[in-house]
């Protein structure tokens, strides 16, 4: 779940917002985090425990390498101990179940990641829920899904939905009581995402609406908007007319658009009409400099998070 609210700072919302504009500094805040994790990775090393944290992938997806790069260099940063377990894009289900079925049972290891996208011949659901739910950092096990929706706070909450509602908690964006439009119904960010907000909680008691494919009028549902998630996966998306002026606008895309005019033919862009968005919304994230940076940052406090749960548990060979 999110930071508890005692870890924060009076002034953590200070550099979430430029001198000049309306950005929401997903980098900046995504630092802020950092920081506090590097204090409890040193409280760990202190008392003999290093953070593990270990990424299985399968096959050579280039956007999967690139992905686990960034994480593996973040986690070396802070001090968390990571390693990398690549199968070949051939390997079995049966194959990749057997080494989290390891990893699960290595008391070294707290965390494990397990790269989207897998291969068309595995079953990513049964590979999801084999993660121990005491180590699935991602968030993705049926018992953390479950904790989520239940407002049980022990569980871990998907990086994703975490850092966008981190990114509005500390940029002082009022959640209670708003009227949130979740623009996309996925598993990974969509659902969570609304279940986040919905809570009888601090720093949430918001109104939620999850529009999806099938959604009539959809432009309609966006106008009453205070606060927009746009996380459908279709480049620029959203538009000016879509948005209630001053409304918040936090944009989770990422499409590639044909460009001929840089080297790999594409760009990346988000799901927001950025430019013209910029032009009527109070508050809104860059893409990239948003919610990517936040998404990394919530992953590695979730691995520390089950490094020091680890300490407070009994053994797996203890329990009954």
């Amino acid at each position: 779940m999110a930071q508890p609210a005692d870890l924060r700072g009076a002034d953590d919302s200070v550099g979430s917002m430029t001198a000049s504009d309306n950005l929401i500094d997903g980098r900046s805040i995504a630092e802020q985090i950092h920081r506090e994790t590097a204090e409890r990775i040193g409280s760990l090393k202190a008392r003999g425990l290093a953070p593990g944290l270990t990424f299985v992938r399968v096959g050579e997806d280039p956007a999967s390498r690139v992905y686990v790069g960034m994480k593996e260099r973040m986690s070396q940063r802070l001090g968390i101990r990571s390693t990398t377990e690549v199968l070949p894009e051939g390997a079995t289900e049966g194959v990749l179940l057997e080494l989290i079925g390891r990893l699960n049972a290595d008391s070294g290891v707290h965390g494990i990641l397990v790269q989207a996208p897998l291969p068309r011949h595995i079953d990513a659901a049964r590979v999801y829920k084999a993660v121990s739910p005491d180590k699935d950092v991602d968030g993705f096990h049926p018992v953390n899904v479950g904790k989520l929706l239940l407002g049980d706070t022990t569980g871990f909450v998907p990086c994703t939905p975490a850092g966008v509602h981190e990114l509005l908690i500390r940029s002082g964006v009022r959640i209670e009581g708003a009227d949130v439009v979740v623009l996309g119904r996925g598993t990974i960010v969509g659902k969570p995402m609304a279940a986040l907000l919905v809570q009888k909680a601090r720093h949430a008691n918001a109104t939620v609406t999850v529009c999806h494919s099938l959604t009539r009028d959809i432009a309609v549902h966006c106008r009453r908007a205070d606060i927009l998630i746009a996380a459908l996966g279709v480049a620029r998306f959203v538009k000016a007319d879509m948005i209630k002026a001053g409304a918040v606008v936090i944009d989770v895309g990422v499409n590639r658009e044909p460009d001929s005019s840089v080297k790999t033919g594409y760009r990346l862009v988000g799901d927001v009409d950025f430019d013209s968005v910029r032009q009527v919304a109070g508050r809104l994230t860059p893409n990239p400099g948003g919610v990517g940076p936040m998404t990394i940052a919530m992953l590695m406090q979730n691995t520390v998070r089950a490094a020091e749960n680890s300490i407070r548990a009994p053994t797996l060979d203890s329990r009954t």
